[in-house]
């Protein structure tokens, strides 16, 4: 399920642990085990203890039974997590984000303004199936990998929110969760999600938010784009076209390419969702850490390690090889050749 890691050199004010590096599979703590969902429950029930004392947190137990069958491909019509960047272990490091700056959100409003438990646990669990709709069905007989999904993976989690909330008594939370979880993505623009009450709004930003610094603070998230993002935006037909294929419709040429943008995307997705709709949202989570924000500090050496890579163009500075954690341990090999036949038909076609 897991291949081993070869490691570059921590980065100058990188938080370590007692192995004397942060661990790949490890949250940006470096504490929490974020490639397995019962050290993540721990971690946030221990969390909403301390925050909202006496709440039940029956239904997040029984949502990450659910994420662990679904995600593993134990659950029923569903194949398991094939994705090479979302998966299982960008989940749960999300849905720790989540409950993280919810918890610090909750200390530091005004009380009109407070989630509640109620609303903090419905957030954890739009974080925990944010990307539920890249799993393939049983009834997705037209498609090999969950990257096919990437347009429209928000309206397929949508769509099993809506059947699987009222199981976990939350069914007043169906109508909410169809416009929240557009925060994750880009199907639809926030201008027209419709809320009527406004903490949902910002329950919206505290979760666009965590999905977004979470895999950006990653501590191989260079590598992750490199080697993962891009092989799924090739099967998604967001690299280049299926159909009237030809150089100047390539849209990332390679890893490496998909690579050089990522400093514009960066600087894009601050200044518009970060610091913008979001409105530094992410700001909540240093009451947590004694006025520090690890993420958004993790965030700034990972592009300035970019910067580095991309003036010598030295590519073999990013030598980490982290952890895979999908369904069948045969997954990085089948997306490779799927990837090439896609590439292949791709051309041909043209």
């Amino acid at each position: 399920m897991a291949h081993a890691a070869n490691e570059r050199p921590t980065a100058p004010g990188e938080s370590t642990g007692t192995l004397g590096i942060r661990r790949s599979d490890f949250d940006i703590t470096n504490t929490v085990r974020v490639s397995s969902a019962a050290a993540v429950l721990e971690a946030i029930e221990r969390l909403f203890a301390s925050t909202w004392p006496g709440a039940s947190t029956e239904a997040l137990r029984r949502a990450f039974a659910q994420f662990d069958d679904m995600f593993s491909g134990r659950a029923p019509g569903y194949a398991g997590v094939d994705t090479l960047y979302h998966d299982r272990q960008h989940t749960l490091d999300v849905t720790l984000t989540m409950a993280r700056i919810c918890a610090g959100y909750e200390q530091q409003v005004e009380p009109l303004w407070k989630l509640g438990a109620e609303r903090a646990i419905a957030g954890v669990i739009m974080a925990l199936f944010h990307d539920v709709g890249y799993l393939r069905r049983s009834s997705d007989t037209g498609q090999r990998n969950g990257a096919e999904f990437t347009r429209t993976h928000v309206s397929r989690g949508i769509e099993f929110l809506r059947g699987y909330l009222p199981q976990l008594g939350l069914e007043a939370w169906v109508g909410p969760a169809s416009q929240i979880l557009h925060f994750t993505g880009y199907e639809k623009p926030f201008g027209e999600l419709v809320l009527d009450d406004a903490r949902d709004v910002r329950l919206g930003h505290l979760l666009g938010t965590s999905d977004m610094i979470t895999q950006m603070a990653d501590r191989c998230y260079l590598e992750k784009c490199r080697d993962r993002l891009y092989p799924e935006f090739v099967l998604a037909g967001m690299a280049l076209p299926y159909t009237n294929a030809s150089a100047e419709q390539v849209r990332y040429a390679s890893g490496l390419d998909l690579l050089r943008q990522t400093p514009q995307f960066a600087s894009e997705t601050r200044r518009q969702r970060l610091d913008g709709e979001f409105n530094r949202a992410y700001r909540y989570l240093e009451i947590l850490f004694e006025g520090r924000n690890p993420y958004m500090e993790s965030i700034e050496r990972n592009l300035q390690f970019l910067e580095q890579v991309l003036r010598s163009e030295s590519w073999r500075m990013l030598r980490r090889n982290p952890p895979l954690y999908a369904a069948s341990p045969d997954t990085l090999a089948e997306v490779r050749g799927q990837m090439l036949g896609y590439f292949k038909r791709a051309w041909l076609r043209d």
